[in-house]
């Protein structure tokens, strides 16, 4: 039981600055990015590389819900938008080493009425991002990688030209897709590897229920069978983001090149943990004038950071998800109340689920660098209430295959909230955060769940850990009444 305790403790520890919140992971969240999707972040991931416990992975999602079949153009980077990786790493809730990632678009075939064709017109299919076997990629993109460090700016690919991975359009136009997906894949300087494109969203959720007011369809609140619960392998009700693609910068780094003082460190000491978040920005004025090329000046402006998952989505009213967007994570005590009184938990307590009573201060400290997720932080160091995904890079990374979805819930410790994974169920995790697991496992441990327990298209093991694009010629969504849910009678979807 103490196990047990220490698990949700540190599970909570992370997720519930953002906890609040339980559903979608920050797919169109806030009014500004809802309008702005290119710049909008969908998910944010940290966690220490499954093949190099001495490395860690930061995964940036941007662009939500792209439908694989949506052409001329499909879904280019933006190469207005400033993309970066921010890591503090002194427990001070600023960033210390930031990463960033500057996209170029070029139009090879300016006459072609698509981005890309490959296998008629006497053009062959596309079989390369460059030489032969490109020439029917016209929408092409190349990025730089950026590292800033101590005021210090490090081009990291300045010696190499980086190719973005397009969307996949077919088999006709692109063959052998996989063999596009792995030509991403570059190795920079200091043993970086990156990779950045069109790929399938690993985010998984019965996203129509949890906004129908919390309408799940295996009974009331979304409580869980404890058999289904323990089933990281079969889906109960439709993942609606099943199918659909995302645009996905993947970058791997040694940890020595993110820690305060460039050394590996035990799990046990505080030099260890990091704090992540994702962050897009523009140019503060930016001017369309047709038929010339926009006009941008001026420094750039945040419009969207993500460190948990799910905050920004569920937590922050309204009113305030454009601010918090454009703030730094150093500043998020202006949005405690939110979480002090999360109107989510007494949602659950309407449906019946017990749920812990304000105020949750419990919910407050978990958004600082504290034990268990950070052991070795005494009084001094728990820096200010902060949106950061915290990580601990001196707890192994748990082999594929035994993975689990609960993460540290269920005793798996390099899952979420250490950090995040692309198997972890935020959405699950979360949600029993937000109805007390933290104050008392026992009362308030009830299995809240929406019944979707994994991405049907698969998880990478490794490197790049994101899977290929959907194919837009034959891709297919997942449905009430549809086929998808392999846990239910001849896999059919439940409609209520």
């Amino acid at each position: 039981m103490k196990n047990f305790k220490s698990c949700v403790t540190l599970a909570m520890a992370l997720f519930i600055l953002a906890p609040a919140s339980m559903l979608a992971s920050s797919h169109r969240e806030a009014p500004v990015t809802a309008l702005d999707r290119t710049a909008d972040i969908t998910d944010w991931y940290a966690f220490v590389s499954y093949n190099h416990p001495d490395r860690v992975t930061m995964i940036l999602n941007v662009d939500p819900f792209l439908e694989p079949a949506n052409g001329p153009n499909y879904f280019p980077f933006d190469p207005n938008v400033l993309y970066e990786m921010k890591v503090d790493n002194n427990q001070d809730g600023v960033e210390d080493v930031t990463f960033q990632f500057r996209f170029k678009t070029e139009i090879r075939l300016p006459g072609l009425f698509t981005g890309f064709v490959g296998g008629i017109a006497g053009i062959p299919p596309i079989t390369s991002l460059s030489g032969p076997g490109s020439k029917g990629l016209s929408l092409r993109q190349t990025y730089t990688v950026t590292m800033v460090k101590n005021g210090v700016s490090t081009c990291l690919s300045c010696d190499q030209t980086l190719y973005a991975v397009p969307s996949n359009v077919g088999p006709r136009t692109m063959p052998n897709y996989q063999a596009l997906f792995n030509q991403g894949i570059y190795t920079l300087n200091n043993n970086l590897s990156v990779w950045a494109g069109t790929a399938d969203d690993p985010f998984f959720i019965d996203l129509g229920a949890a906004f129908d007011s919390l309408n799940f369809r295996m009974g009331v609140g979304g409580v869980l069978p404890a058999a289904e619960d323990a089933d990281d392998t079969h889906n109960y009700s439709p993942d609606a983001v099943a199918g659909f693609n995302v645009n996905s910068i993947v970058l791997e780094v040694p940890t020595s090149m993110l820690t305060v003082d460039g050394k590996i460190h035990p799990a046990g000491e505080k030099q260890a943990v990091i704090g992540t978040y994702g962050a897009t920005s523009r140019p503060r004025l930016t001017v369309r004038q047709s038929p010339f090329k926009d006009l941008n000046s001026g420094a750039f402006q945040q419009v969207q950071r993500e460190g948990n998952p799910l905050i920004n989505e569920l937590i922050i009213g309204t009113g305030s998800k454009d601010r918090f967007s454009r703030d730094d994570p150093k500043n998020d005590s202006q949005f405690a109340s939110f979480v002090l009184n999360p109107v989510l938990a007494a949602v659950f307590g309407s449906l019946g689920i017990p749920v812990a009573p304000p105020p949750r201060t419990d919910l407050l400290l978990l958004v600082q660098y504290e034990a268990p997720i950070c052991p070795g932080c005494g009084p001094n160091d728990a820096g200010p209430v902060a949106d950061l995904l915290r990580l601990n890079t001196g707890i192994p990374p748990t082999p594929v295959g035994s993975q689990k979805r609960l993460g540290f819930l269920v005793g798996d410790n390099a899952g979420f909230p250490n950090g995040r994974r692309p198997i972890d169920d935020v959405v699950d995790i979360a949600s029993r955060a937000v109805a007390g697991i933290l104050v008392d496992g026992t009362k308030y441990g009830t299995r809240i769940g929406d019944g979707v327990q994994f991405n049907p298209e698969g998880y990478g093991a490794t490197f790049p850990y994101v899977m290929p694009a959907n194919n837009g010629r034959n891709s297919v969504h997942i449905g009430p009444g549809q086929a998808g849910c392999s846990g239910q009678p001849n896999g059919i979807c439940p409609v209520q």
